[in-house]
């Protein structure tokens, strides 16, 4: 079982978080990139989108407005839409200078469009599965995809994927998640994951993230576990600051305790072949056992059942032979307490 490929979903944390440090966003992204480097992250994953062509403006608000005030998708799109084709470009040249893979989820076709000779691979977010004419926009270029599957039937996932294959995209991920923010424990449906390993077998499969982080990052934990390959998850540096996905995002900590899980586990897993490993050659020949005699015998007395007990260590004749050692005689005289071999009877 390898390692996951972990995605961190910038989003628009980074605003809020240049607001909390004074510092201009591109600056904050930038430090979102290094803190994603230095936990080991694969991806840095932002959003391009314009308020005026993602959402009406009364379309209303569809997250936990406890958390983020703003009443309506166009004031909250409106606040973070500052960013256009140059600011991407910046932050993919600095995210690969870094080491990490790029890419930016499009919200229309211009950002689409702008985003093919910098991404390494297109994220489609849940929010645009049905809309088929743009899937199929994007799989025209070539690029691998990524697709969550957000508050879909199966039928609307497997529409997406033709949509995708008839364009002619081959290399293609499909994300389960849930689309809620946050996601409470008891919505996360894990085994999902699962369900779309059999009905799609010929993609891979992750899981994008919105359950709050615990303590042991389980619910990561547990995605790798029913086999997701790529992982995504909201990232940011301070899970206490205001804003629509702070709450529900890991920080750098976060993903360095998942990125642990994950190393454990590859260990622990193993391969899954049934066998005996070097590091049981020992115990195997000392804890399991072998006919050994009750009695004293003299050579040529026959054996009986009565003669025999399984005792360790396992170097002599095994107990699965005790039908064919019975009714055999001794060669030579054994004290009581010897482990028979097959030269002794």
């Amino acid at each position: 079982m390898g390692k996951p490929y972990i995605i961190a979903e910038m989003g628009v944390n980074f605003h809020d978080t240049a607001g909390a440090m004074k510092i201009t966003p591109l600056e904050a992204a930038r430090l979102y990139i290094d803190r994603a480097a230095e936990a080991g992250i694969h991806c840095a994953k932002f959003q391009s989108y314009k308020a005026g062509t993602i959402v009406s403006k009364h379309s209303p608000a569809y997250w936990d407005t406890a958390k983020e005030p703003t009443k309506t998708q166009y004031e909250l799109f409106l606040k973070h839409d500052h960013f256009g084709e140059a600011e991407y470009e910046e932050l993919c040249s600095y995210t690969h200078r870094r080491g990490l893979d790029f890419t930016s989820t499009p919200f229309d076709y211009a950002s689409a469009d702008y985003l093919e000779r910098m991404v390494d691979f297109y994220k489609i977010s849940s929010s645009d599965l049905s809309n088929l004419p743009f899937i199929r926009h994007i799989g025209k270029k070539g690029k691998p995809v990524c697709l969550s599957t957000g508050a879909a039937y199966l039928s609307e996932v497997d529409e997406a994927v033709r949509a995708l294959k008839e364009a002619g995209c081959r290399d293609i991920a499909l994300l389960h998640c849930v689309l809620s923010y946050p996601t409470a424990p008891e919505d996360a449906n894990l085994r999902v994951i699962r369900t779309l390993k059999r009905a799609f077998p010929d993609v891979r499969i992750g899981y994008s993230d919105h359950v709050a982080p615990d303590d042991a990052m389980t619910t990561l934990t547990a995605a790798y576990m029913l086999g997701a390959e790529v992982l995504e998850k909201h990232f940011t540096l301070d899970k206490s600051l205001p804003g629509n996905d702070h709450y529900h995002a890991g920080d750098p900590e976060d993903f360095k305790r998942a990125a642990a899980n994950f190393k454990w586990l590859g260990k622990v897993l193993g391969t899954g072949e049934k066998t005996v490993l070097p590091c049981e050659a020992v115990p195997r020949r000392e804890a399991r056992r072998s006919l050994v005699l009750t009695r004293r015998m003299r050579a040529g007395e026959v054996i009986t059942e009565g003669d025999l007990m399984a005792k360790r260590p396992g170097t002599g004749i095994s107990p699965q032979f005790m039908e064919i050692v019975a009714g055999r005689t001794v060669k030579r005289d054994l004290e009581e307490d010897t482990v028979l071999t097959w030269d002794m009877v």
